[in-house]
């Protein structure tokens, strides 16, 4: 077996599909089902089943999985002994992370993490377009990212490393025509009956709010669900609900009011996941080590 063939299963494993894991491998399509088909030759057994409409395991795939990508991770520790040995710090580093993070400002983490490893490549993944916080976990725990921010109020998943960074309050914001909106606080009891804008189930925001309302026994109705937070600002400045935002992620603005809530526990954790399962890679710790000072 060859190196480049685990990387290709890999590919097609995750993405479930040939067209999309060439894509992420910037090969042509006929080149990974070439790959494949000599993979498969060399063990003698199928490991993909193919269909119309998307690309599955078979028993033989999914055993073989975990070991393909425990021997890529050994090839990248090796890789990673020599380069710092010779002072330097490469590969790719792969990110995940919510649409706002408070008082972790990405990009200029970013900016500073490329300018003391200009060899590493990074990769960033969204929460909106990986489910969120459990879809950024999922993709933490199956070796598709090397860390990433998260929220998730309960306690972590097996197989996370965890480590909580900072918290925020969910501000109610409304729009300046609203009932509330000349109030300096609210209490969460006076919201009973609103129309709310707020993420889908499984969102680390919404699940704060959902135990909040469910702990003082009252009901709510979401009428509009979002997965940016500007987007939720957005629906609210035109009238159609409130929301529950993190305190600083919406603009001073003329139509729109943000309340303290009262008698209710909406602090939104965010947390710095690595996998539990599996080394972090060299470029992997010095981001942490990064974002320790960024935060101190």
């Amino acid at each position: 077996m060859e190196l480049r063939q685990l990387e290709c299963f890999i590919a097609v494993a995750e993405e479930s599909s040939f067209t999309r894991a060439a894509a992420r491998l910037h090969i042509v399509q006929s080149a990974v089902s070439a790959t494949i088909a000599a993979l498969e030759g060399e063990l003698h057994s199928r490991l993909l089943e193919r269909t119309s409409r998307r690309v599955g395991l078979t028993d033989a795939g999914r055993a073989l999985l975990p070991k393909a990508r425990a021997a890529l991770d050994a090839v990248r520790d090796a890789r990673d002994a020599v380069d710092e040995v010779n002072g330097g710090v490469r590969g790719t580093l792969t990110v995940g992370t919510l649409s706002f993070l408070g008082v972790i400002d990405l990009p200029a983490l970013m900016g500073r993490f490329h300018r003391e490893h200009p060899a590493v490549s990074v990769r960033l993944a969204t929460a909106a377009s990986d489910g969120g916080s459990p879809g950024l976990l999922e993709a933490l725990t199956a070796g598709r990212l090397d860390l990433a921010f998260v929220s998730i109020p309960d306690s972590p998943p097996s197989g996370v490393r965890w480590r909580d960074l900072t918290a925020m309050p969910l501000d109610l914001v409304v729009p300046a025509s609203h009932r509330l909106a000349d109030r300096n606080r609210v209490a969460l009891g006076e919201l009973a009956g609103e129309a709310f804008i707020d993420f889908p189930s499984g969102y680390g925001n919404r699940a704060v709010t959902d135990r909040a309302f469910t702990a003082a026994g009252l009901r709510r109705h979401v009428t509009i669900e979002i997965t940016a937070i500007g987007a939720g600002a957005d629906f609210v400045r035109h009238g159609l609900g409130v929301a529950l935002l993190p305190r600083g992620s919406t603009e001073p603005d003329a139509g729109l009011v943000s309340l303290p809530v009262t008698g209710a526990d909406l602090d939104w954790p965010i947390s710095l996941a690595t996998p539990g399962n599996r080394a972090r890679s060299a470029a992997a710790r010095a981001f942490e080590c990064l974002v320790d000072l960024h935060l101190r």
